[in-house]
Order: C-alpha cells, then sequence, then structure tokens
C-alpha cells in the first residue's frame, strides 16, 4: 500500500468506532494526535467529526514523519498487522437513474447471485 494511503488509512482506521480493531483506544488516539501535531500547531479537535487528518498542504517530509510516527507506535506496542470485524454495509446512495438501464442489463446477464467467499456461511458445492 503507498505510504499516503497507509497514513490515511490508518488514521481513519484510529477515528472509527471500531470495537473489534486490535489497536486499543488509547493508542488510536495518541496515533491519531501525534499525527495532528506533525501537521497542524493548534491542539486536535475533540470532535469526532473533526478528527480528519488532511495532508493535502503537507510534504513529503510531514507523509514520512506520520508514516514513521505510526509504525514506530504500532511497533513498540506489537501489532504488526491491524485486523478488525466489521459488518457489510447498506448501500448509501441509490444508482442514478441513467444507470438503472445498465444495471437491468446487467441482472440479465447475470441472473444469479455472485459466489461469494463468506467464512460464516460457506458456499455450498
Amino acid at each position: 500500500m503507498p505510504d499516503l494511503q497507509f497514513v490515511l488509512f490508518v488514521s481513519a482506521l484510529c477515528t472509527a468506532d471500531l470495537s473489534t480493531l486490535n489497536v486499543s483506544s488509547e493508542l488510536r488516539t495518541t496515533l491519531f494526535d501525534r499525527c495532528w501535531a506533525l501537521i497542524h500547531t493548534e491542539a486536535p479537535p475533540t470532535d469526532p467529526k473533526e478528527r480528519v487528518l488532511d495532508l493535502r498542504e503537507g510534504t513529503e517530509l510531514t507523509l514520512e514523519a506520520c508514516l514513521s510516527t505510526i509504525r514506530s507506535l504500532l511497533a513498540d506496542a506489537g501489532i504488526y498487522t491491524l485486523t478488525w470485524d466489521h459488518p457489510v454495509s447498506e448501500p448509501t446512495h441509490e444508482s442514478t437513474p441513467a444507470a438503472k438501464p445498465l444495471i437491468d442489463r446487467l441482472g440479465q446477464l447475470y441472473p444469479d447471485p455472485p459466489e461469494i467467499v463468506d467464512p460464516e456461511n460457506p458456499a455450498s458445492g
């Protein structure tokens, strides 16, 4: 995963309300707050909706500092792989009316539901 994606992904996981993430809430807060401090001069926001890292104004050095901070804090905690369990969410947007004919044609082309690997309900075959 590219460095920018990694930093943004981990920071998003740290601010998400995932109870099954294998990173303690204290470590999540520390990770986010330290990366925030590398980018901003003011204190990190306390409102969860505002706890988003915006690296658009940062430099390559800023990104490297965030990356190093995340990796070192996770390694110090003995975490080398991030894991979590989150159920599949319902779609948040309806398809546009212009896409409806294409969706209908695809439904005719592939009428059977796709075989999806689901460890809890393995496909019978």
